[in-house]
């Protein structure tokens, strides 16, 4: 009884541990006006994840890629990163200041599949095609680079080329 009892605890504490690290590095959305204005002012884009809650693409994404890649200080100067739950009733501050639900952001932006990734300029209007569900994580972490390269050529970033060898997670 006591090492069944000790197994259920072990497996509440790891589905704990694996819920905290999906959300570790990519925060939650809150206002993006305030990320807009931080990501004008490093010359850098606002990425934002759309996910859904028990969703195993989503977290492969985030931790995988994502999160490795918000621990990269190369792409740390370059990107603002936050993450936005599709149903969730949170409320956050878009572009515009406009206050509305995580939902209703991700569905004013047409986001039906998760994970969806779309990047951001500061003023709200998307940068590039979103980068929609996920095959490989390398393939994935392939084309969140040239999604990047693409955002970032289009705001002008002064912030400098990412690194030539360096993926999301570090050099290859």
């Amino acid at each position: 009884m006591m090492t069944r009892g000790l197994a259920v605890l072990a497996w509440i504490v790891a589905w704990g541990v694996r819920a905290a690290l999906a959300g570790e590095g990519v925060p939650t959305a809150r206002d993006l006006r305030l990320d807009g204005a931080e990501a004008h002012a490093r010359g850098a884009a606002v990425l934002v994840v759309f996910v859904a809650a028990r969703c195993p693409y989503c977290d492969l994404a985030l931790n995988e890629v994502l999160i490795p890649t918000s621990r990269n200080p190369d792409y740390r100067r370059k990107l603002v990163m936050r993450r936005v739950q599709t149903r969730s009733p949170q409320v956050l501050r878009d572009f515009d200041g406009k206050r509305l639900t995580q939902g209703e952001f991700a569905k004013r932006h047409g986001v039906v599949l998760v994970p969806t990734v779309m990047l951001f300029d500061h003023q709200g209007n998307p940068l590039t095609k979103p980068l929609v569900g996920i095959t490989t994580v390398d393939h994935y972490g392939y084309e969140l680079d040239l999604a990047i390269e693409a955002a970032l050529a289009r705001i002008g970033s002064t912030s400098g080329a990412l690194p030539a060898q360096a993926g999301p997670t570090g050099p290859s």
